[in-house]
């Protein structure tokens, strides 16, 4: 099968428990979730050494983690494709799965995050993230968002995620073993991740959406949200303004009156911007006025 393409980049966190933490790793890493360098593995050297000596170790560092997040991609890929090709985990296309769960009563699980599960979701799906919103407010956290924001969250809208611990187990407390699942996410890959969990820990009928919800046309599944599938993974200024691929999608289709809507916001952005700026100019003088008294 072709190798599912990885999402973008977004800043997660990492459960706590050992064994957690490696299983949490290698599903963020694989999954293309995690991409900056950890800072707890970076060795720095004493201050007696010059500092040149002192960023090149610490660049080897990064290059080091990156290639083990390289490895691990490569690794959980290889065992994806491995499930699907040899039938443990079947391959749907959004509209196969649509006629699936109306002509034979499958239950869709979709393991999206909540600022993707509040915009669109499938009539009478079960929904339990297999990696969520980190609302925590602790100081590890807020400088994820902080760096997350700053690395393109502002553009993308893509949130702060954290590993959901209980996945399994809510799982199991709402679908029996002998279920027939329809995995489903946005793009396609973390509901792939949460196949592999679940079949190891004794789900045997898996199906999975290929391409995510993201790749279904609105009459594929039955839809409920304010939004269409294919908006519910994108936010931020692009969405905003229009910029992103789905919705320059959507405007070959609507035409001119879609387009004029985002080239309203785009002008209303640059009147907010000069306005902003011509107000800074002005606190500066009045505060030099100041100054010179």
């Amino acid at each position: 099968m072709e190798a599912p393409i990885l999402p973008s980049l977004t800043c997660c966190s990492i459960p706590s428990s050992n064994s957690h933490r490696k299983l949490g790793r290698q599903l963020l890493g694989a999954a293309g979730i995690i991409k900056l360098s950890d800072p707890f593995r970076l060795k720095l050297t004493p201050d007696n050494k010059t500092s040149n000596w002192r960023a090149t170790r610490m660049q080897a560092g990064e290059e080091d983690y990156e290639l083990r997040q390289m490895k691990d991609m490569a690794a959980a890929r290889k065992r994806w494709e491995t499930l699907v090709r040899e039938g443990k985990v079947k391959a749907l296309t959004p509209r196969e799965a649509g006629y699936a769960i109306q002509l034979s009563d499958r239950t869709l699980l979709d393991v999206r995050p909540a600022t993707e599960l509040r915009k669109a979701w499938v009539k009478g799906s079960i929904r339990i993230p297999i990696f969520d919103d980190d609302s925590r407010l602790d100081i590890g956290t807020l400088s994820r968002k902080a760096t997350n924001f700053v690395m393109g969250g502002w553009w993308s809208g893509v949130p702060t995620l954290t590993y959901n611990n209980e996945f399994l187990s809510k799982v199991e407390e709402k679908l029996p073993k002998d279920a027939d699942l329809i995995v489903a996410c946005q793009k396609g890959l973390r509901s792939l991740a949460a196949c592999e969990l679940l079949y190891n820990a004794g789900y045997k009928s898996l199906f999975w959406v290929q391409g995510g919800l993201e790749a279904a046309e609105e009459e594929d599944l039955q839809r409920e949200g304010p939004e269409p599938f294919k908006f519910a993974g994108i936010g931020g200024l692009s969405a905003f303004l229009g910029w992103t691929d789905q919705q320059r999608a959507a405007a070959a289709k609507e035409g001119w009156q879609y387009r004029l809507v985002f080239s309203a916001r785009l002008v209303g952005v640059f009147l907010v911007a000069d306005g902003l700026f011509l107000a800074a100019q002005q606190v500066g003088r009045y505060l030099q006025e100041i100054r010179s008294h």
